[in-house]
């Protein structure tokens, strides 16, 4: 093997899971960069390695040196030192600290750094503060030097040290030895699989007690991403067999155990209502704790929101629609004042309907009256844009339902609940098919006995990107007053967008005609490759020249799917060049982003008080500080490096993860490729998040099988059940859900 030595200029790509990199070094005496590729999880901008392995000539991309081992060494160079100082490894230093640090100290810099920094305080500009920070950092970097040497020796990519070190401190490799399964659920971004990986390293064994009861909350936790909050054992045994790769009976000897942890729960065919006789069989599920919790606590808030006495004065209903109407010049229809109506005498009620009927109207009549009887009103939304847009509607101040309740740390969980509630007569939550269990869970427990609480939404759109089906099983328990609506305004029903949102609504192929003044077009191609760069030109040039748009926050691509080429991975690392080319991108941990860049928070931060669906852009990357600045809803948010795995490119997003968000513009790439995903509610969903105007792009073969397919994906809740039996119970008596499941969809 031939051998080169160098110190990295830039590293152009680092996939996190494998560590496979593609690097710029620089060699001494060679003018041009040379390009080295192969498996290096742990180098970083400014580190001198040695590497060992072969030159080879890439048809696309010339002479590489592809890497079979390297060697990390100290910068022992002038030039290498100033590089290592200055990429922005050790915070607090950056390109020109480093000149004028090495400049004073020469090559003996890094050892004064280690064992006595404050003689830097000799150097120009450097005061007692900067020289603190450089000391913690770069004590910080020596102890995850050894995490990622320890890792690195159990086959995990070290780009998880930083992450791993900021979780345990000190005792991280403690921590890694005691049970590498709790990196799973305390690290963000490591898996069951990398957790797998480590503890086979260590020579735990497949089917030891300590995987076995690890790999059950993982399998219900994956299952939990796809909408389940509890799931039938039977099946589940066999999945977790399978993925564990152990016998069944292994799993199912280990549930009861821990059931008795509490860190899940088990069905109880023992105990038995009246309400089991509406079940076709009974059949044993389980649940992470978390949810049964859950789903049992909501059916018990319903019940005592619904049993609460008001505090509110009687309305003449009929008086009171009128007067609205005519304060408001408007004329509803006979549904439109049924919801309002109802509003004013229940005091839990449900309000549903599709674009177009009426939803945020009568949320404003509705309020016009109550504001006579109270000014304790609060509106929320689950997402920042649905609660900006709200607030747009009423005139009134919305927030997110996790702004509403606050969460504190020192608890651990929201501070309004059951024991400080919130301090309001009147609550409504909009959008409210996008309320996962949890959430809802804690939103009930905050809501005082008598308030009254108005849930409006679209129980046609797609579930929550969260667990469960919680709107759905609401209207589907039928203890809660529904209304829906179904007349369209004249005005929404001159809309194309409207219009054919539910004729896909109701299983009919939507009108495509040509028509230039229409707020809504189909465009079609077959070809895939075609598809990208027509999307490319339609969110760059031609919609912005003809709409007057920005391209960068008044168009979203929303794409059913992350993967192929036309999946939401793909069309951003297309967009993204693009719309927002870069010549000195930030990589990290697999991921490259540059300022102006439009991104998307993927995990719920309480911290930062960021969610996941939220979207904001790049204004600044601090390679200093090693800080990225994204601004959401005009809020500057700061992701330390370590924390940049929380982000996604935000070019193209799932429909799914964009709901409860509007653009003035969507353009939906539908083609066969995307053939699991082709559900009706689907493309309803990205139809109706246009405002002005919505695009499809493929062909007309995937938006009739989207269109005709009204299988939705299952989803195994216990919430309906739940409320039955709740509502089954005459003296109160606190009686249990196991064994009374829900097994209709």
């Amino acid at each position: 093997m031939e051998e080169i030595k160098g110190y990295i200029e830039r590293i152009t790509f680092q996939n996190a899971e494998n560590g496979w990199t593609v690097a710029r070094m620089k060699v001494p005496k060679n003018y041009d960069l040379t390009t080295i590729v192969g498996n290096m999880p742990s180098i970083q901008v400014g580190e001198t390695i040695r590497c060992k392995g072969h030159w080879h000539n890439d048809k696309n991309f010339g002479y590489q040196f592809q890497v079979k081992d390297y060697d990390v060494e100290t910068p022992s160079s002038i030039t290498g030192i100033k590089k290592y100082l200055g990429s922005g490894l050790v915070k607090g230093i950056g390109s020109v600290f480093a000149d004028r640090i090495v400049e004073y100290l020469g090559a003996e810099t890094l050892d004064v750094i280690d064992k006595n920094p404050d003689k830097l305080l000799e150097v120009s500009g450097i005061g007692k503060k900067r020289i603190e920070k450089i000391k913690s950092c770069w004590a910080e970097q020596k102890s995850i030097r050894e995490v990622m040497i320890y890792l690195q020796k159990l086959s995990v990519s070290p780009a998880f040290a930083q992450k791993i070190f900021k979780k345990y401190g000190n005792e991280s490799i403690f921590r890694i030895e005691q049970n590498p399964f709790d990196l799973a659920k305390d690290i963000w971004g490591i898996g069951f699989k990398t957790a797998d990986k480590v503890a086979l390293n260590m020579n735990i064994g497949k089917d030891a007690d300590i995987r076995v009861d690890a790999g059950v909350e993982y399998v219900l936790s994956e299952l939990s991403s796809n909408g389940h909050t509890c799931f039938p054992i039977d099946n589940f045994t066999e999945e977790a067999a399978k993925l564990l790769g152990v016998k069944p009976e292994q799993i199912q000897s280990r549930l009861e155990e821990i059931a008795l942890e509490n860190r899940i729960v088990l069905s109880n065919l023992s105990v038995i209502t009246d309400v089991a006789k509406q079940t076709k069989e009974l059949v044993p599920h389980i649940w992470l704790q978390t949810f049964y919790v859950s789903e049992v606590g909501i059916a018990k808030e319903i019940k005592r929101l619904q049993n609460g006495k008001t505090d509110f004065k009687e309305i003449d209903n009929e008086k009171a629609v009128a007067w609205s109407e005519k304060q408001m010049q408007i004329e509803l229809a006979d549904n439109q004042k049924l919801a309002v109506s109802t509003s004013f005498t229940e005091k839990v009620h449900i309000i549903t309907g599709g674009p177009g009927t009426g939803k945020s109207t009568i949320t404003k009549v509705i309020l016009a009256v109550m504001k006579k009887l109270t000014d304790k009103i609060l509106l929320a939304a689950p997402t920042g844009r649905a609660a900006k847009r709200m607030a747009e509607i009423t005139k009134m101040e919305a927030k997110t339902i996790h702004a509403l309740l606050k969460f504190d740390f020192k608890i651990n969980g929201f501070t309004h609940n059951r024991e400080k509630p919130l301090n309001c007569d009147l609550i409504i939550i909009d959008e409210a098919s996008m309320l996962d269990t949890i959430l809802m869970y804690s939103l009930l427990k905050a809501i005082p006995t008598t308030a009254r609480i108005i849930f409006v939404g679209d129980i046609d759109q797609l579930p929550s990107v969260g667990a469960g089906n919680v709107l759905n099983d609401l209207i589907q328990s039928k203890v809660i007053p529904v209304t829906r609506l179904t007349d369209i305004f004249r005005q929404a029903a001159s809309s194309k967008i409207i219009t054919n949102a539910h004729r896909i609504n109701a299983g009919v192929f939507p009108d495509i005609d040509i028509d230039k003044d229409s707020d809504f077009f189909f465009v079609e191609e077959e070809d895939t490759e075609k598809m990208v760069t027509l999307i490319g030109d339609l969110v760059a040039t031609r919609l912005p020249k003809r709409y007057g748009f920005n391209r960068l926050t008044d168009i979203q691509v929303l794409s059913p799917m992350n993967r192929g080429i036309v999946g939401n991975r793909g069309l951003n690392e297309y967009l993204q060049q693009r719309l927002n080319p870069s010549k000195d991108p930030l990589v990290k941990l697999g991921r490259s982003f540059s300022v102006n860049d439009k991104v998307m928070q993927i995990v719920n931060n309480y911290d930062k008080e960021v969610f996941n669906g939220d979207v904001g852009r790049i204004t600044k990357i601090d390679r200093i500080e090693q800080e990225i600045h994204v601004e959401i809803d005009r809020n500057n948010i700061i992701y330390d490096f370590t924390e940049i795995d929380e982000l996604v490119l935000a070019y193209s997003v799932s429909i799914h993860k964009y709901q409860g968000s509007e653009c003035p513009c969507v353009v939906i790439p539908i083609h066969t490729t995307h053939y699991n995903l082709l559900f009706r509610n689907l493309v309803y969903t990205g139809i109706t998040r246009g405002k002005k105007l919505v695009v499809l792009v493929g062909t007309k073969r995937a938006l009739h099988i989207a269109v005709n397919n009204n299988q939705v994906a299952k989803r195994y809740t216990g919430l309906q059940q739940a409320i039955l039996v709740e509502f089954s119970k005459s003296g109160g008596s606190d009686l249990d859900l196991r064994g009374v499941l829900k097994l209709e969809f």
